[in-house]
């Protein structure tokens, strides 16, 4: 590591002459309450456990560790400045927070993520901040960042930029996790393991203590996932109550105790979701089937002939992404959704109900892009190839919600960009709510009678010029009317 200058430079003209410099990089750590959006991103998608030893290699004032502790995990950090003296051994998830921004020389930033990785023993997060910062931070250009008046530097990434960095610097495939999130995987195992959990989230067993309970926390995975459960993935105390029954046995009660019905869609359910991690898994690089998490394999052998037929039905439903017409024809029959001439609208809670197809769109999309964690709307294109994740912070009070910010990629050209809309004074906003949920939301109802009642108002007579909060405005003047909660009425000065 380059020493660190405690001392302030007499000028910013002066520090820039030099050839060879470090910066204040210590400056630049935060104390924080609470989990950073990394590390509580981590706890999401990685599934942390309190039996899992976790490093914040970069730690900082050690804010994050404090809070993982606190929730039960093993922590330890170590920091240059701040904790010299942590433990640097290896653990399984290793942080590098905000860290790579702030090393001002190209080598070391290398070096240090190297350093990271090989403390990795399942998974390295690492996080840094985006171009799209750049207004936030004052300062002057300097190398390949911002040399800032407090004698800190920083270097901003492109969203992708940050996954190939990390990608050509240890080798291995990564993942966008969300933007500025990268994840790095020391296994395929691990990385497929992930990736299953985004698409098939797996539910949790009944708390069991006797044979009865056991057998109804059988009954409950038959009738969530469309199959029996393997012995290796019972809980052990499910199998110690449930050892002695032989597994015909367990199956004929299992079976005369399940809903077929719920068995039934579940076991569609749990088809389409194979054929997605399939097909997403080939977009991102497809392994043999023993590489795969074992619930999907056993999926494989309930649902398809062959691991060798799934792929292949897989396969076919990732190059319908390629057909306009298919893909239009999804949208346009879609159980939930706004269709437009250009791209389908969807709100978050709505997102299941998409057809597979279009639930593959927008996982690739996430794996070329990061998934932010604030959005309200998802926005998929049908001319071109391209998604958005739209925040409508107050999409559930506001009955016509303000977008705050827009994150979006470019499949062709894999394109990132960001707009954020906080500081604008007439900002986009929405209508007819209703159409963005799937038919049975229990908000459908009260949304679609609002929009009856603007509708009756002549509200919608020039939808063209409704689209942002003063255009808006004008109309309700125009109409006589006003909002007052999710009910259209009169205004006291028409």
């Amino acid at each position: 590591m380059l020493p660190y200058v405690d001392s302030p430079v007499e000028s910013q003209e002066a520090f820039m002459s030099e050839q060879l410099w470090s910066s204040q990089r210590h400056r630049t750590a935060i104390g924080r309450v609470g989990l950073s959006v990394p590390a509580r991103q981590a706890v999401v998608d990685l599934q942390l456990e309190p039996r899992m030893r976790v490093l914040d290699y970069g730690c900082g004032r050690g804010g994050d560790v404090r809070a993982l502790q606190n929730i039960g995990l093993d922590v330890s950090g170590w920091d240059p400045v701040h904790h010299p003296g942590g433990d640097l051994k290896p653990a399984e998830i290793v942080l590098l927070t905000y860290v790579l921004n702030v090393i001002e020389d190209p080598a070391e930033r290398r070096q240090t993520l190297l350093d990271a990785w090989n403390n990795t023993r399942s998974a390295l997060v690492v996080s840094a901040r985006l171009r799209w910062e750049r207004n936030q931070i004052r300062g002057t250009e300097y190398g390949d960042g911002i040399l800032t008046s407090r004698n800190t530097f920083q270097h901003l990434f492109a969203a992708s930029e940050l996954r190939d960095y990390v990608q050509e610097t240890t080798g291995v495939r990564c993942l966008s996790a969300a933007p500025g999130i990268v994840y790095a995987f020391k296994s395929d195992e691990a990385r497929l393991g992930y990736l299953a959990r985004q698409i098939t989230p797996e539910a949790g067993w009944l708390a069991s203590q006797d044979v009865a309970s056991a057998i109804a926390a059988v009954v409950d995975h038959l009738e969530h996932r469309g199959r029996l459960p393997n012995l290796e993935e019972m809980p052990q105390p499910i199998i110690s109550l449930l050892g002695h029954l032989r597994t015909t046995e367990l199956r004929r009660l299992a079976e005369q105790s399940a809903d077929p019905l719920k068995v039934e869609e579940s076991g569609k359910r749990t088809t389409l979701d194979t054929l997605l991690f399939l097909a997403v898994e080939l977009f991102h690089g497809r392994g043999p089937a023993s590489s795969l998490p074992l619930p999907v394999q056993l999926d494989i052998r309930a649902f398809f002939s062959s691991y060798a037929e799934a792929c292949k039905r897989a396969d076919r439903l990732l190059f319908k992404l390629r057909d306009d017409a298919y893909l239009r024809r999804a949208m346009t029959g879609s159980a939930a959704g706004k269709f437009t001439a250009t791209a389908l609208y969807v709100h978050r809670r709505a997102v299941h109900r998409l057809p597979t197809v279009l639930r593959l769109y927008e996982q690739c999309a996430s794996i070329a892009a990061g998934r932010p964690e604030e959005w309200s709307v998802l926005k998929l294109r049908h001319q071109g190839r391209g998604a958005s994740w739209l925040d409508y912070p107050a999409f559930d009070t506001d009955p016509h919600p303000r977008l705050a910010s827009s994150y979006s990629v470019d499949l062709q050209t894999l394109k990132l960009s960001f707009l954020s809309y906080a500081d604008s004074t007439n900002r986009p906003l929405l209508h007819r709510k209703h159409e963005f949920l799937a038919p049975d939301d229990p908000d459908v109802p009260k949304y679609q009678r609002l929009t009856a009642a603007e509708v009756r108002a002549g509200l919608y007579e020039e939808t063209h010029l409704i689209g942002n909060e003063e255009g808006w405005e004008r109309a309700l003047a125009r109409c006589g009317r006003a909002l007052r909660g999710h009910r259209l009425v009169r205004r006291s000065d028409s």
